[in-house]
């Protein structure tokens, strides 16, 4: 009997990251360092030594979590680059253990997942708080930006903006 395959839990197709060449990487681009995705802040290359390839030295930072990673690769070689998006919701309110209640203005689905934490420019409940009433005051919505990246999300910053109506 042939083999029994379950595609029930199957995906969009869509891939968490993508390979590049390493000589094809640009500062201000993203790689996956150490499992982690990256932004590149410093980039390098040596001349072709005795053992053929030119490497690439890459220092890059964490875009969760800011921690600085450092890799050297072959220019020739490919390394993952994930695949990152960002996207704007408006603050509605910040319940009392710190999770942003938040709308897309575009569809009006409201997401309530997201916590203040480590990687957001916004430390405190509180300072979430005063940035929402002074945007107000000033006839504004507070807008949070949204990253996403291999599975994990976080609110990254925070702005006062026009509405949009």
């Amino acid at each position: 009997m042939a083999d029994e395959h379950d595609f029930s839990s199957g995906t969009s197709g869509a891939s968490e990251t993508y390979p590049m060449q390493c000589s094809a990487l640009r500062k201000g681009g993203h790689v996956v360092i150490k499992g982690r995705p990256c932004k590149i802040v410093e980039m390098s290359t040596s001349k072709t030594g005795k053992h053929g390839h030119a490497k690439v030295h890459m220092v890059a930072l964490d875009i969760f979590t800011g921690k600085k990673l450092e890799d050297i690769c072959p220019s020739t070689h490919n390394q993952s680059v994930p695949n990152v998006s960002r996207k704007e919701y408006e603050v509605i309110d910040i319940d009392e253990e710190g999770f942003f209640n938040l709308i897309d203005n575009d569809t009006g689905e409201c997401r309530e997942d997201l916590k203040i934490g480590d990687h957001c420019q916004v430390q405190e409940r509180d300072e979430v708080i005063k940035m929402k009433d002074k945007a107000e005051k000033e006839g504004n919505v507070l807008m949070a930006l949204v990253l996403k990246a291999m599975k994990e999300e976080c609110v990254k910053e925070l702005n006062s903006k026009k509405p949009t109506n």
